[in-house]
């Protein structure tokens, strides 16, 4: 069981730059942050972008691997998110980590005053975003052209560290996203359905996890091919609520058969509001976790 966390992009980097490091010091496995335009109630507060708050993570840490979770098509183009990717990579000497999703409605999807697409539309979107970033990550030049975005003599040179290209942990939720997330994925994440309570919501993972088992085989790849990630702050219980909580989720992500967690750094108010006391015990604990 590998662990990580997740650090928003909502602090100057006079105060997110010590997390970041710290959060290599407590031994997370991986760290990554939201890539959004703005986000939720937050949108008003301060924001800050991801690529070159993953930048200078980089820059601040060693070892630690570090992602987007989830960069998605509201306002990425393959063609010049493959250069960022690519010169993130490098930076980081091989330890980046590509979290894509659909992309929801909302103030990413409504801020570049764009007409507001179907959950369809969004799905044969992401599909076309994925398709063609993997194929100018892993060819020299690429030509492309779809119904939402196209490519013409794109550029690769020199090309990730990572070969082929920096892993794609996918999100992934619906039968169509799985589906993508199967075929072309390296990792799986899914944040389950919402729930009102903490049962119902571990149910919905358990039949996310076993729909996403069916997909990898018409797909057909092995179970152990692709990483599973369970974000488990989408449940009602917010996993960094106790050190006993947490332990508990890890727990039953293990016994569901995810191979990584991710929590959340926790805040002062609002989302993932929480103690960093706790955070400090749960980095204690993390040894433990991986093995037990």
């Amino acid at each position: 069981m590998r662990i990580g966390i997740v650090i928003l992009p909502d602090e100057r980097w006079s105060v997110a730059g010590r997390r970041w490091q710290r959060a290599e010091e407590y031994g997370f496995d991986h760290a990554w942050t939201y890539d959004h335009i703005g986000w939720r109630d937050l949108v008003d507060g301060p924001w800050f972008d991801s690529v070159p708050t993953l930048t200078a993570a980089a820059m601040a840490t060693r070892r630690i691997r570090l992602g987007t979770l989830v960069a998605s098509p509201n306002f990425r183009h393959p063609v010049h998110f493959a250069r960022e990717i690519t010169a993130l990579d490098d930076i980081s000497q091989g330890r980046f980590m590509l979290g894509l999703g659909a992309g929801g409605a909302g103030f990413d999807s409504a801020v570049l005053g764009q007409p507001e697409l179907t959950p369809r539309q969004r799905v044969d979107r992401f599909s076309e975003f994925l398709t063609l970033l993997d194929m100018i990550l892993k060819s020299p030049t690429t030509t492309w052209s779809g119904s939402y975005f196209s490519a013409r003599d794109a550029r690769s040179t020199p090309g990730a560290v990572q070969r082929p290209r920096p892993p794609f942990v996918v999100a992934a939720n619906g039968p169509r996203t799985q589906r993508l997330a199967a075929r072309i994925g390296d990792g799986w994440i899914t944040t389950g359905a919402q729930a009102d309570s903490v049962r119902q919501w571990w149910h919905s993972v358990a039949t996310a996890s076993n729909s996403f088992d069916e997909a990898l085989a018409a797909a057909g790849r092995e179970a152990g091919e692709v990483d599973r990630y369970l974000s488990l702050d989408s449940s009602p219980l917010y996993s960094m609520s106790s050190a006993d909580a947490f332990v508990d989720a890890v727990g039953q992500a293990r016994a569901l058969g995810f191979t990584d967690v991710v929590t959340h750094w926790p805040r002062a108010s609002s989302w993932y509001a929480g103690d960093e006391k706790v955070l400090e015990t749960v980095a204690g604990l993390l040894p433990r976790l991986r093995v037990s």
